[in-house]
Formats: C-alpha cells, sequence, structure tokens
C-alpha cells in the first residue's frame, strides 16, 4: 500500500463513519483509513454514493452485484471483488454465479438478459465505450431506466476501482468476515 493507514482519524464525524463501518462490515474498510480520513470532506459524498446503490438502484440484486465485480475484476481491484462478493454472500445470493464470472458468455448458469448486462459492462470497463451491436443486445433485455442503472453501476464501480488500484489497496477479507459470521448465526440457531 502506497499511504499507510490512519487508525485513529481526527474529527468526530470520521470516528463514527469509523465505528459504523466496524459494525457493519467487521472491520473498518482500509479505503476509509487511507482516502476519507485525509479528505474528510468526501465522506458526505461516499456516504450519498453508498446509500443510493444500497436503496436506489432496483436492479435484481444477483445482477447488480455482478456487474460490480466483473468491472472490479477486469480492473484487477482486489478490494472491490472482495467487498462486492462479501455483499452477496451478506444477502444469501449463492456464489456460483460469482465464481463463474470469467466465463459468463459461455456458461449455461448465466441468462441472455445477464450476459447481455455483463458483456455491456464488461465492454464500457475494457474500453469506455461499447459498440452498437452490444448495446442493441443489451436493449432487448432492459428498459431505459434499467439501462442507465447497469451504465450507473458499472461507472461507480470503476470510479472505486480507480481510488484503490493506484494506491495499491488490497482485500480487506470481506468475505471470510461475513462467512465466519453467517456461521456464527448457524451455529447460535443450532
Amino acid at each position: 500500500m502506497r499511504l499507510d493507514p490512519i487508525e485513529k482519524p481526527k474529527g468526530f464525524i470520521a470516528r463514527m463513519a469509523y465505528w459504523g463501518t466496524r459494525r457493519r462490515f467487521g472491520k473498518v474498510m482500509t479505503p476509509m483509513k487511507v482516502i476519507l480520513a485525509r479528505m474528510p470532506g468526501s465522506l458526505r459524498f461516499s456516504n450519498a454514493i453508498a446509500k443510493f446503490e444500497l436503496n436506489g438502484i432496483r436492479l435484481e440484486p444477483t445482477l447488480h452485484y455482478m456487474l460490480g465485480v466483473l468491472a472490479s475484476m477486469i480492473n484487477g481491484c482486489d478490494f472491490c471483488t472482495d467487498l462486492g462478493r462479501s455483499m452477496a454472500i451478506r444477502e444469501h445470493l449463492g456464489m456460483e454465479k460469482f465464481s463463474a464470472l470469467s466465463e459468463y458468455r459461455t456458461n449455461p448458469l448465466f441468462s441472455p438478459r445477464e450476459r447481455a448486462a455483463l458483456a455491456y459492462a464488461e465492454e464500457a470497463t475494457r474500453n469506455r465505450r461499447v459498440s452498437d451491436a452490444t448495446f442493441e443486445e443489451l436493449r432487448k433485455h432492459f428498459s431505459e431506466e434499467e439501462i442507465a442503472e447497469i451504465t450507473w453501476v458499472n461507472a461507480i464501480e470503476n470510479y472505486y476501482n480507480l481510488l484503490n488500484i493506484p494506491l495499491e489497496i488490497g482485500s480487506d477479507g470481506f468475505c471470510a468476515i461475513v462467512q465466519a459470521r453467517n456461521d456464527d448465526r448457524v451455529d447460535s440457531a443450532s
């Protein structure tokens, strides 16, 4: 990592943000300790994006998280790949498709609708534009509102990737944390 994490932030709001993410995710996210601790004014912006993504996107959750994980995999953002997969585990979405994302074009697990969205996100991530053929295939399966959401989710994921990759922020191990929490819940219920 190119910048050391700030474990004890200055300011009440930053300390509350650390507390909230520790409570929700089991630890304070490294990007928060590296970037937001140095730019506390960006906390409100980041929080607004996260709230909108969690509450404002109407795409089915599996597709929503697959779009983000695919972009992160393409870009090589281990932090975002781990976080996206952990959200899928947390939502009990099943990991079979997430584990097969690299072969979404040929794997029978994926519907034509999912393939169209993933191909669009892949092409946009790799090239920053998409061909007419890719867009027309997307249009066959999604409304204009859904296309806007797919584009937004992909753009936001690429934004987060660009925050983490240059600073060499890697995985925080969120998949293991959420899996352990799920296992503890199962053990408690038994």
